[in-house]
């Protein structure tokens, strides 16, 4: 189910844009549709009314929660069952964020990440994106949402944004604390700026290098990094607030003092924050997370040379949690 079908079935039953704005609101802020003093004032068909018990289990059954996750630290990873019984992964994050998937798979094919090395099973429609949002707000407050879960939000460009502008304007949720994670796509960068909603960008990088680049995120689109950069600079300025640059660290193979000396020379003077994040081991995939101290001489030295770092650690280390392990699990469980 897409958002826009949700409007039009609100529509054939009667309702106005107040009554769409109204009950759309409620559905994102967990309250019961037809609830609130100012709901009657609207004068809303009784035919409506009427339907609003079977919309609001139809629009429950867009995301229910399987199971979930508490690690030792801040992070609690979800796992949500679809209305076709799939399976997804969200993410309660600290400071009242939550991060949320785009699709059941992903074609990418990072070497590095779990999701990657199912591939594409398919797209969740935009309802289903809000609708994480919605299960994780029953379970506590959200006020950021980072689209850096299971899937690429370039591949499923529509559906993200339309989420992303219900989210900005009835969801409640600032612009920037909307945060697209992507590896990069050149028509995401002509889109963005179109939209009613600027979200924050949190770009892939991972490394100044071409070639290691390709080979790493075998599916991104051949763009080199520095051209990547570029487009990013220009959107970031458009909008007022940094890119954020991901950069998972793995061990022996982006962690080396030329890759440093390079990532200086590429976002010197750039509206940029780069998050060095130890990469979250997953068994069989071959890659290791440096030690922490090397990780932390690693922000120093770019911190020191003017490159806005921080280290982040990993959510979910003590639960097998990176992006996609809890899904794989739980899926071999039940077959």
């Amino acid at each position: 189910m897409q958002l826009d079908e949700i409007k039009q079935r609100l529509r054939l039953l009667g309702a106005k844009p107040c009554h769409e704005r109204y009950l759309l609101r409620n559905w994102l802020h967990v309250r019961p549709l037809g609830s609130g003093r100012g709901w009657h004032k609207y004068l809303p068909p009784k035919q409506l009314c009427a339907a609003l018990p079977a919309i609001e289990m139809e629009l429950k059954s867009l995301a229910r929660l399987h199971s979930k996750d508490v690690g030792e630290g801040e992070g609690t990873r979800l796992l949500i069952k679809l209305e076709d019984e799939q399976i997804v992964e969200s993410v309660l994050l600290p400071r009242r964020s939550l991060c949320v998937s785009t699709q059941i798979g992903c074609a990418v094919g990072c070497l590095f990440c779990m999701t990657g090395k199912e591939g594409l099973l398919r797209q969740l429609s935009s309802a289903e994106i809000v609708a994480q949002v919605v299960l994780a707000r029953s379970l506590r407050e959200v006020k950021n949402v980072v689209f850096m879960g299971m899937g690429e939000p370039a591949h499923n460009l529509d559906n993200v944004l339309e989420a992303i502008d219900l989210l900005g304007t009835l969801g409640g949720i600032g612009h920037k604390r909307l945060i697209i994670s992507s590896v990069g796509d050149r028509q995401m960068f002509e889109r963005l700026p179109q939209g009613p909603v600027k979200p924050a960008l949190a770009l892939s990088l991972h490394t100044t290098s071409a070639a290691l680049r390709r080979k790493l995120l075998p599916q991104a689109p051949a763009i080199d990094p520095v051209e990547l950069v570029g487009l990013s600079e220009g959107y970031a300025r458009a909008i007022g607030y940094p890119i954020q640059y991901q950069w998972t660290l793995l061990q022996g193979v982006n962690d080396s003092e030329e890759e440093l000396k390079n990532i200086v020379k590429l976002l010197k003077g750039k509206y940029a924050i780069l998050n060095l994040i130890p990469y979250n081991k997953i068994s069989g995939l071959g890659f290791n997370r440096p030690s922490w101290e090397h990780a932390e001489a690693m922000a120093r030295y770019l911190n020191q040379r003017g490159i806005f770092t921080k280290l982040r650690d990993s959510v979910g280390q003590d639960i097998d949690g990176g992006c996609g392990q809890l899904r794989a699990r739980v899926v071999e469980e039940m077959e």
